[in-house]
């Protein structure tokens, strides 16, 4: 019993992405609690100065989601798009993730991996969910051209 509480005390305490909200849309109305709406944030890429992605996704509203008790949907969207000079501070590894962010209180998780594209000098971002026993097929994918000027160091 104590390994599985303190797998999911650790699971729980995961670090979050830090995102920044850009907006939100209701979609149902709940009479208690917050209303079921779909957010959009941007994540900076931590790796890579002047690329932003935007993720949207539906967040699950009641009393459940007032509480953090909900679990969200499997489904995201995301576009990302150079927001300034790109550079690059470090190398790359070929596949990364980017950030995660946790969508029901223990077991799922939002996902942004990074991928690099040598040949096309092109970063390629994937967003996904999965969970502990079983992920989610439903993904969205993106990529950002990067100036041939400026190669992508890889390690």
């Amino acid at each position: 019993m104590k390994p599985l509480l303190l797998l999911l005390t650790l699971l729980a305490s995961a670090p979050a992405a830090h995102a920044q909200r850009i907006g939100e849309v209701d979609t149902v109305f709940k009479f208690v609690g917050p209303d079921h709406k779909i957010v959009v944030d941007a994540y900076d890429d931590p790796d890579v100065k002047g690329v932003t992605c935007y993720v949207s996704r539906a967040k699950t509203g009641g009393i459940k989601g007032g509480l953090g008790l909900a679990e969200d949907k499997a489904e995201a969207s995301i576009a990302c798009r150079q927001t300034g000079p790109i550079s690059f501070p470090k190398l790359l590894k070929q596949q990364d993730e980017m950030f995660s962010e946790r969508i029901s209180i223990v077991f799922k998780r939002l996902r942004v991996v990074r991928m690099v594209d040598a040949p096309r000098n092109t970063l390629v971002y994937l967003t996904y969910s999965d969970r502990v026993i079983e992920g989610s097929p439903q993904n969205s994918v993106t990529a950002v051209p990067v100036d041939r000027g400026t190669p992508i160091p890889v390690r």
